[in-house]
């Protein structure tokens, strides 16, 4: 079916800017809402002259979020803070701000509302990120009762804040972190990490498909790996011969407890909590699979802009 004006809330952003590209591909005229436009004009190009446009909008501003809304076909929220930065809190964005946002899209008679969450997001969590998560999916549900709910694992592409971070901590550091249960797997945390595009991909085919309307799909990549996994990667694609050093949850929330205060903190004890349990879908729960997504593999992407990282700079892997 055609797209017709897609609103993307957050657009500019890592998965955003993937959102938006594959939008555009499609023919969707775009609206890319955003806190900063002048931050958003890199995407304009992605799409032929007028295909793109930037609206200036806050999710803690009524007006700007109406006026972003109005005449949209179908609205994707991808707004989200990993931590608090000042007004910009987990309540702020996920709960209250994806409820107007859901509300309004509503009642601008908007066809489609996606809600970009995490998988992880539960009433009951002892993160206050999944927590928010979890509210913000019911504030969406109340006001845009067929909004279709995304939740992916930890996410990976070019720009992004996970293997980029660690790979960039393997450049100065002669040790990398492994948190929680040691040096072995067992009874390790568990991530599934997705593509960006991929994300991006399934996004374009929900708004494709009313069958999609109302429905929640847990978004993870092809494998299931280990922390120490993962570092293992980094390691390999970086080219740098690391010692694993095992950071036991107690002691990681200790350090997180000075590194959260940071202007642009490393870590928080919020994090460390989401760290302290498995990020993979769920057993049964729909997914790329059920949307015709083939999931990319980490070693197909990763190992491309991690080689950056690398003593030699960006050669071969």
């Amino acid at each position: 079916m055609a797209l017709g004006l897609v609103v993307v809330i957050g657009g500019s952003g890592f998965i955003g800017r993937h959102v938006v590209r594959r939008l555009a591909a499609r023919g969707a005229r775009i609206r890319v809402a955003v806190r900063r436009p002048d931050r958003a004009r890199f995407l304009q190009p992605m799409g032929d002259v007028g295909q793109i446009s930037i609206a200036q909008t806050n999710l803690r501003n009524e007006a700007s979020v109406r006026a972003a809304v109005t005449g949209a076909d179908a609205v994707v929220n991808l707004c989200g803070v990993l931590s608090k930065q000042g007004p910009q809190t987990f309540d702020a964005l996920h709960v209250a701000g994806a409820g107007l946002a859901a509300r309004l899209a509503a009642e601008a008679g908007a066809g489609a509302f996606i809600q970009v969450s995490a998988i992880g997001a539960g009433a009951r969590s002892r993160s206050a990120y999944a927590r928010s998560k979890a509210a913000g999916e019911a504030a969406v549900r109340g006001a845009f009762p067929k909004a279709t709910i995304v939740r992916p694992s930890i996410v990976f592409g070019r720009d992004d804040e996970f293997f980029n971070r660690f790979a960039a901590l393997a450049r100065v550091s002669p040790v990398l972190p492994v948190f929680g249960h040691g040096l072995t797997n067992a009874g390790a945390t568990r991530f599934q990490p997705v593509f960006a595009g991929d994300i991006a991909e399934a996004v374009c085919r929900i708004l494709e498909d009313p069958a999609a309307r109302g429905e929640t799909y847990e978004l993870g990549g092809p494998a299931v790996h280990t922390f120490r996994e993962i570092m293992e990667m980094v390691a390999a694609y970086t080219g740098r011969k690391r010692f694993f050093v095992p950071v036991p949850f107690a002691l990681a929330r200790l350090q997180a407890t000075f590194l959260q205060m940071l202007p642009n903190p490393l870590l928080t004890c919020d994090q460390v909590r989401l760290l302290e349990n498995d990020n993979v879908a769920a057993d049964g729960a729909k997914g790329l699979a059920d949307l015709g997504v083939a999931p990319t593999p980490v070693e197909t992407v990763v190992p491309g802009y991690l080689a950056r990282f690398r003593k030699a700079g960006a050669q071969a892997v």
